[in-house]
């Protein structure tokens, strides 16, 4: 029995070191690794998509470097999760499931065009 490759885990994981600028003044970082399978890391990959202003601040990312908090308000009443998989939008940090590269590759399209547009960005 073959296992079937997944050519999009693949091309994340060569975007790994690219940065790039979608529109002057704002830059697009890709960090993508394998690591052992963990609680944090349940896929084996450890990763930060981050799209960046003209300041350097982070106004958007998806990553696992640490375990997202619990929620506060009508969100404490789930529990933290064992992965690391979240999200910044600006200040807030919500938890993000990973299903696997693809997903989390357009996740962050999406996430990005929707971010440059709150900014007034076109691109």
């Amino acid at each position: 029995m073959t296992t079937k490759r997944d050519h999009t885990l693949d091309l994340l994981l060569d975007l790994d070191g690219l940065v790039y600028a979608p529109s002057p003044g704002y830059w697009i970082k890709y960090e993508a690794k394998t690591v052992p399978e963990t609680d944090a890391t349940p896929h084996g990959i450890k990763y930060s998509l981050t799209l960046h202003d003209p300041d350097g601040e982070r106004i958007f990312g998806i990553d696992n470097a640490h375990r997202p908090e619990k929620g506060r308000g009508p969100a404490a009443k789930r529990k933290r999760p064992k992965a690391a998989d979240h999200m910044h939008r600006g200040s807030k940090v919500l938890a993000y499931e990973f299903k696997d590269a693809e997903t989390l590759l357009a996740d962050f399209d999406k996430g990005v065009l929707a971010a440059l547009k709150r900014k007034g960005v076109k691109i």
